[in-house]
């Protein structure tokens, strides 16, 4: 029987995919990879034309990138001593081969002889950006570098994709190797009963605690940890959690502050290798911003029209832990941050989140997400009955996605809680980008989700968070960005976009969260099915800009942060690492007392892979821009207009990579992204 790794079917067999079989899998597919690439690059350069070249190796990697997304997706979801020790045994080879494909100087000059052929010259505007965006990742990726840069840079990204996956292996297993575990039900006092019993239900499946003497179990799992830092009034409690959250990824045996001095130093010999000054402008030549001082420029604009605002937050709020305890005004430290900033909004608005819980069980987010969906975009989403299809573990779901016209756009597997096995976060990701079937009609795609979202406890349902709710939104606007893309070619499809533009459609979805009239499709109590009452939902929208200039500042240190890294070596202040970048953030973190370290050891988001998001955390910002922007058109034609959301399709779903992300956006709206949106909606204009 084939390998199951390399089974192309669209129903994966998951159970089969053992990490035994991972190694010869990947060896063959990097044989027949290998063997494509060369049969390609032995043509008669004056026969090379654009579909014998071009198209050739658009199809050459094919069969190898699907098996190397299933295994580098269990390591995400299904961590393993073995599959760890099979997946870390191949890394190398595979990067080392993604990695001379564009330093292949017998392809380099193929890829120049077909783009001069006449074939060349009469292509459709698809083929033709496909034909531009390839040239333009080879001469970025150093492909006329001469021979002894070339095997450097080979051995550059080699190393960076070995780090980066141990840095991330930190993080998880710094994670996972910490708990804490409460006797005293006085230390519980202020936490939401669903807190109280989660980590009762934690200590039980560890077999900790009994009915007569029962054990609380918390763990650094956001789930775990965030009801702690925000409503937990033993604050030893929190200054706990809060310390072993800010040593993860810092301290032996899982510590990356040695991998951060390694990887910064590959990044930058990488852009001096390719004729760059630093990182940032290497990856950002051909994103939206297009440097990394205009990334800077950007971060620091909107650094100064808000900074007024975060410092009058900082001083309300230390005012008012200062009246409600009797002490002077000062510094708060860092773990009384969420929790004093909670009570402020309690106090000021009437408001707590836990209210807005009961309203958020799972099934009926993913149920009303879905009628948005299909309301907006004209989709119907079924899930299929469990056992139907393989998933990798028993709580995964698994989806069918058609058009109005019944075809199959794609399926996509939902996993949504937490589990020692799997990472951290949120993401999106694809497992099959389709490509063109017969007569011509593009076949589905396939897709994912997963989160670490509030589980289910004692027989009730999972009971998300507002911010739960959003980032499930969010993670479903990135996957109908995969499932809508409709390219002529594969690797223009969807989400392999510029990285400052791919955030738009998962931000954009972010603000149906945000409207009654969405809400009301599925903001249902669990227990009566009654929608948020008028009440609430009028104390909820007052609350929504509470301490919204704190809130952007943290994204905007992130960014700073970043691009601070990656400006190259002259871009921090003199002396230790830390230090210099706490010096450098000064304006952007708020005055703890203890200052808060700074967070490069345990920040995946820029360390966990070769590229990532590195030099460009600042595309969560600039995208908001992008995406508060274009929703205002949705607010003035209709929420629910189908002609609204059939434009948006059309015009910035659909084309995927297929055309310039600022012409995609004016396409919709008719002009160039304003600033000043983003400003309003966050109430800081």
């Amino acid at each position: 029987m084939e390998n199951p790794f390399l089974d192309r079917s669209f129903h994966i067999r998951w159970s089969q995919l053992t990490a035994d079989q991972a190694g010869p899998a990947i060896e063959q597919a990097l044989a027949q990879a290998g063997a494509a690439i060369a049969a390609i690059a032995g043509r008669d350069p004056a026969a090379a034309d654009y579909a014998g070249t071009f198209l050739a190796l658009e199809e050459a990697t094919d069969p190898l990138n699907e098996a190397w997304a299933k295994v580098t997706h269990l390591t995400t979801v299904a961590d393993s001593p073995e599959l760890r020790a099979a997946h870390n045994a191949l890394l190398p080879k595979v990067s080392a081969f993604y990695a001379a494909i564009p330093l292949n100087a017998a392809l380099w000059q193929r890829l120049k002889s077909a783009a001069a052929h006449p074939s060349a010259q009469r292509l459709s505007a698809g083929h033709r950006r496909y034909l531009e965006e390839t040239m333009a990742d080879f001469r970025q990726q150093g492909a006329d570098l001469p021979a002894g840069r070339k095997a450097r840079l080979e051995a550059v990204q080699s190393e960076l994709a070995q780090l980066t996956q141990k840095y991330a292996e930190n993080v998880l297993d710094a994670t996972n190797a910490w708990q804490l575990l409460v006797r005293d039900p006085r230390r519980l006092r202020g936490l939401p009963e669903h807190a109280r019993a989660a980590a009762r239900e934690s200590a039980r499946q560890k077999g900790l605690g009994t009915d007569q003497e029962p054990v609380w179990r918390f763990t650094l799992h956001a789930p775990s940890q965030e009801p702690v830092m925000l409503y937990a009034e033993d604050e030893e409690l929190r200054r706990e959690l809060w310390t072993a959250a800010a040593a993860v990824g810092a301290a032996a045996p899982h510590d990356n502050h040695l991998l951060v001095d390694r990887i910064l130093a590959l990044r930058q010999e990488r852009a001096e290798l390719l004729g760059q000054p630093h990182f940032a402008d290497l990856v950002l030549a051909r994103r939206m911003a297009g440097s990394g001082q205009r990334a800077l420029d950007f971060i620091e604009n909107l650094h100064r029209r808000i900074a007024p605002a975060c410092a009058r937050e900082g001083r309300e709020l230390e005012a008012f832990k200062a009246e409600r305890t009797g002490r002077p005004a000062g510094p708060l430290a860092p773990w009384e941050l969420a929790f004093w900033a909670e009570r402020l909004r309690r106090e000021r608005y009437d408001f707590d989140e836990e209210q807005l819980r009961p309203y958020f069980p799972l099934g009926g987010v993913l149920a009303g997400m879905f009628a948005v969906a299909r309301r907006v975009f004209g989709i119907a989403v079924t899930e299929l009955p469990a056992g139907a299809v393989e998933t990798w573990h028993p709580e995964v779901r698994f989806y069918e996605v058609r058009d109005q016209s019944g075809r199959h756009l794609g399926s996509f597997y939902a996993d949504w809680h937490p589990r020692e096995s799997k990472r951290g976060g949120a993401w999106m990701n694809y497992l099959i980008t389709a490509g063109p079937g017969p007569g011509g009609r593009r076949l589905p795609h396939l897709g994912l989700m997963c989160g670490n979202m509030t589980p289910p406890i004692a027989g009730r349902p999972a009971l998300l968070t507002h911010r739960e709710v959003e980032t499930v939104f969010h993670e479903f606007g990135h996957l109908l960005h995969h499932l809508f893309g409709e390219t002529e070619l594969k690797s223009l499809n969807g989400m392999n976009v510029a990285w400052d533009f791919v955030e738009l459609p998962s931000q954009i979805m972010e603000n149906w969260c945000w409207e009654r009239e969405s809400l009301d499709l599925f903001a249902r109590h669990h227990e009566t099915g009654a929608p948020i009452p008028d009440e609430l939902f009028g104390r909820m929208i007052a609350a929504r800009n509470f301490r919204s200039a704190s809130a952007t500042m943290r994204q905007l240190a992130f960014a700073r942060l970043d691009l601070a890294l990656h400006l190259g070596p002259g871009a921090l202040p003199v002396g230790g690492r830390p230090a210099a970048l706490r010096q450098l953030l000064r304006d952007y973190l708020p005055p703890t007392e203890p200052p808060s370290p700074t967070i490069e050891h345990r920040f995946t988001h820029i360390f966990a892979d070769p590229v990532g998001y590195a030099a460009g955390y600042y595309s969560y910002k600039w995208a908001e821009v992008l995406d508060a922007d274009a929703f205002t058109r949705f607010k003035r034609e209709g929420i629910f207009n189908p002609a609204t959301g059939g434009d948006f399709v059309a015009k910035v779903l659909r084309p995927g990579n297929s055309a310039d992300p600022m012409q995609l956006f004016t396409d919709f709206m008719g002009r160039p992204p304003e600033l000043e949106a983003l400003l309003v909606r966050a109430g800081l204009a």
